[in-house]
């Protein structure tokens, strides 16, 4: 056990007694060259919310069981409250009113008094008794109005309860309707927080402003330091003969890659040869970004920082720079390539029977995309001459992804399997058009190939007992689970008992997703599912992943975009080399426990900021629909109004009070928006025709009111409710949208 758990746990137990700091140096015989360690590991500790510090300096454990609990507060944007997520408790949050905030913000680290175990609502309910530690040390807002002889600015993020304070000296050439980066000094528990502007990003009513602030609210850095460029530019542009020494070689095998038509990274590559008596050998060969980014190093630690890639619609934040990435550890096609492979004997009906995992070197014989792909396999004519040497190869891949595919369902694998968005921009980052980007056979064969090699590195890893970063995906909490079997049932489904954690199984799940298939409500109880289950993360322990239906899981297949891959290539290479002494191992379980950790937290930044890039985009192009109608479905009903989702996934608004000719009321149970004169009833699934009425890339909010309710009254409204500004107009090409609706889903990441 780590110092760092050996000193919770003696705070932990019932023997301690509250001790100042050094009365715990003294007790804990810490030596004083070890004084800032310790002081480090207590705030940690303080951050994480498992310690506090009392008001006389003594360190307290937090304990739930006396009525304290302490986590991280996420806020409303609207309501003015809170809800207190505590670590390992993810399905029973705290509920903070608006006067129980005690000036804590969003993201804030919070020690929260529970004065109710079970409230109207079914929540706990508490007050903030002390903030342990802020979550904001720097916004991205907008400067927006004065305050006394200070400026104010109103954050992007709206769950930040709060405008933030700048003095005129402080406002670094900064003007009204600026998007600014501003640095929290100050915290205030009766007044708003004071700040300095460090970065003046523009105009607010830019698209490119918006996407810069989602960067940086998210710590996402663009560039890399000058030393971790100077790394990268020593490093090598070609394999040498002395790289290849002890590698298997398999340049002269069908290898090659298959990805998107505009991707330049490439992770993987795939082969597949016959061995007879209907066996056959899967390769999946992964780059070896070990070989190049040595542990420790510059660009190891940058990427750890990193942990991941940021995708936008308009260009990549990669985790490594791009000499690397797009250079000497991508698998391009006609050049030799360092690879780790994992080789599997795989049978006729598609299970891995053995399996070796080896140091290789590689030749790529083609760059094939995901369109090319499925082309080939649909029998175009022209493709399936350019790359006949490959065809029969690609053929026999197909077939063997389907029934891969059919025993993960078999074992009742949840398949998120739907469309997504593709959002095109112009060189000037602002979209031209959204469209569905749908998954054909060539996307489910590489899915099949790569899961398959996940699942079979991270078993192996297990029972070999390393050191190691597993994918962890939890079932669902009990309180998730009773949701979605409460609002399925409102469409005829249920999960016949099961609605609890310790008896859902994912086939329960997948079997539900299947009966929906084909029906309006399909998209609707899709996100429900989807939402119903745990966030997945990385750990060192093997925990199991739901969601596939699979004991042991792990990502091995990206270390260009991922840490954890390349963390846990490291400590395979040791091991199948025979150099994962006893010492080796003690030096990687806290690395790999400190990769997982970094990994988790900067993935959910990264997804955020995805997430919030693509909302920002689509607003930002449906501004050239305004006044236009489509057809739509409503996607969910709110008391306050329905959502509606176009054909090309852009979602928007169809408030309450904008829908003439009656008063609607809200039906929780039946999620039914109801006219209390006509009857009249708008539900999940129903087909609307919805005129565009605003679009505010601000707040990321498109408006939408029923064909036919386009009053003036309640476009004034509309304007009223929205900023005052209006969005850089997204270009006049016309992108027609078709007016037929189709269900479609974000990606759901393993």
């Amino acid at each position: 056990m780590e110092r760092k758990e050996r000193i919770f746990e003696y705070i932990s137990s019932e023997a301690y007694v509250p001790l100042k700091f050094d009365e715990l140096m003294m007790v804990l015989d810490v030596p004083e060259e070890d004084r800032d360690e310790l002081s480090r590991i207590l705030d940690a500790l303080v951050r994480e919310g498992r310690i506090f510090k009392a008001k006389k300096g003594r360190y307290c454990p937090v304990a739930a069981s006396a009525g304290a609990a302490a986590g991280v507060l996420m806020c409303n944007s609207s309501g003015g409250f809170g809800f207190v997520r505590c670590e390992g408790d993810t399905d029973n949050d705290i509920f903070i009113p608006r006067d129980g905030l005690l000036g804590a913000y969003d993201r804030d680290t919070v020690l929260v008094h529970i004065d109710r175990k079970n409230n109207e609502h079914g929540h706990r309910e508490g007050h903030i008794e002390k903030i342990l530690a802020r979550g904001n040390s720097q916004l991205v807002g907008v400067v927006s109005g004065k305050e006394r002889e200070m400026i104010l600015v109103s954050p992007d993020r709206r769950s930040f309860l709060s405008r933030v304070r700048v003095a005129k000296n402080d406002l670094n050439g900064a003007q009204e309707g600026d998007r600014v980066l501003v640095a929290i000094k100050e915290y205030n528990r009766h007044g708003k927080p004071v700040g300095v502007i460090q970065v003046v990003l523009g105009r607010a009513d830019s698209v490119l402003t918006c996407l810069d602030g989602l960067l940086l609210e998210n710590n996402i850095s663009e560039s890399f330091s000058d030393e971790v460029v100077s790394s990268a530019e020593k490093l090598p542009d070609k394999v040498t003969d002395d790289d290849i020494k002890n590698r298997e070689d398999y340049r002269d095998k069908i290898i090659f890659t298959i990805d998107g038509d505009d991707s330049r990274d490439f992770d993987d590559a795939v082969s597949l040869e016959p061995l007879g008596n209907g066996m056959s050998m899967l390769g999946v060969h992964i780059a070896d970004v070990t070989h190049y980014v040595k542990d420790g190093s510059a660009i190891d630690k940058e990427a750890l920082s990193r942990a991941t890639s940021v995708y936008f619609p308009h260009r990549v934040i990669p985790m490594l720079p791009e000499r690397l990435s797009n250079g000497i550890c991508s698998l391009n096609p006609d050049v030799d390539r360092l690879t780790l492979s994992v080789m599997m004997e795989v049978d006729s009906d598609g299970n891995i029977i053995n399996h070796r995992l080896t140091e290789s070197v590689i030749h790529s014989c083609a760059r094939m995309t995901y369109n090319n792909v499925n082309k080939i396999l649909a029998g175009d004519t022209k493709l399936c001459e350019q790359y006949a040497f490959i065809v029969p190869t690609l053929k026999a891949m197909a077939a063997l992804s389907e029934k891969m595919a059919k025993n993960r369902s078999n074992r009742g694998a949840i398949d998120f399997d739907f469309p997504e968005a593709k959002i095109t921009c112009g060189s000037d980052g602002v979209p031209t058009s959204v469209t569905i980007d749908e998954r054909g056979k060539s996307h489910r064969l590489i899915e099949s190939f790569m899961l398959a090699a996940n699942e079979t590195i991270a078993e192996a890893a297990y029972w070999a007992e390393l050191p190691f970063v597993y994918r962890v995906h939890e079932a669902p909490g009990n309180e998730k689970i009773t949701s979605f079997n409460e609002f399925i049932k409102n469409f005829g489904y249920s999960l016949r008992g099961k609605a609890d954690s310790e008896s859902i199984h994912p086939k329960d799940i997948q079997k539900i997703l299947e009966a929906v298939k084909g029906t309006p409500e399909e998209m609707m109880i899709s996100q429900m599912a989807l939402r119903s289950l745990m966030k997945a993360c990385y750990r060192e322990t093997n925990d199991g992943h739901f969601g596939l239906a699979a004991r042991y899981y792990c990502h091995f297949t990206s270390p260009i975009r991922r840490y954890p891959d390349l963390m846990i290539h490291r400590v395979l290479k040791e091991f199948i080399n025979g150099r994962l002494s006893e010492s080796k191992q003690a030096y990687f379980e806290p690395r790999v426990r400190e990769a997982a950790a970094i990994s988790s937290e900067r993935e959910v930044a990264a997804e955020k900021a995805e997430r919030d890039a693509d909302d920002i985009l689509k607003t930002a192009y449906m501004q050239q629909f305004l006044g236009e109608s489509f057809d739509a479905v409503v996607s969910s009903v709110m008391s306050f109004g329905m959502f509606a989702t176009l054909e090309n996934t852009c979602e928007g608004l169809i408030r309450c009070e904008n829908i003439q000719g009656d008063y609607y009321e809200f039906n929780e149970s039946s999620r039914m928006l109801i006219g209390k004169h006509s009857g009249k009833i708008y539900k999940i699934g129903d087909y609307v025709r919805v005129t565009v009425a605003a679009c505010d890339i601000l707040t990321r909010r498109i408006d939408f009111v029923l064909e036919g309710d386009e009053s003036r009254a309640a476009m004034e409204r509309i304007e009223k409710r929205n900023r005052g500004f209006v969005p850089e107009k997204a270009s006049k090409k016309r992108s027609p949208i078709k007016r037929k609706f189709k269900a479609t889903k974000r990606k759901h990441r393993r």
